[in-house]
């Protein structure tokens, strides 16, 4: 199921085009989609608009889940055609971790995909939180 958007929070996708996503910090796709999976490279919080990563855990956090539902929708996925198989959340620090299952929730609704979060050192752009997933895009 594709991620869910509160009431209250404005879906950046609604007039970006794939080509006004946040271009990538590297030589690497947003994503990848092969038959009707879709691989996603991992998204921070940088605004798109910007180009700045966003300040502090919730706000990286929110950012990277809403360009996560951006690349999506970039692909072809909607509410009805999308279904997240894996997640994985990249935390620099494990402190987080019940942080980022709430705000997880607000965007992903059940039945939940497989997940693993994974503690690491550090990110790109000093970056607190990178989340990739895989998605199945259904007929």
């Amino acid at each position: 199921m594709l991620p869910v958007m509160n009431d209250t929070t404005q879906d950046p996708l609604e007039k970006t085009p794939l080509q006004l996503l946040s271009k990538p910090l590297g030589p690497y796709s947003p994503a990848v989609r092969s038959g009707n999976l879709l691989y996603l490279s991992g998204q921070i919080g940088i605004n798109p608009e910007t180009m700045m990563l966003e300040e502090g855990m919730s706000a990286q956090a929110h950012r990277a889940f809403q360009n996560m539902v951006a690349v999506i929708k970039a692909y072809g996925g909607t509410a009805t055609n999308i279904r997240l198989i894996k997640v994985t959340l990249y935390l620099t620090d494990m402190e987080f971790f019940s942080l980022i299952n709430e705000i997880m929730a607000q965007y992903i609704e059940e039945p939940y995909p497989a997940r693993s979060t994974i503690g690491i050192q550090a990110l790109p752009q000093r970056a607190l939180v990178e989340i990739e997933a895989i998605a199945e895009l259904t007929p």
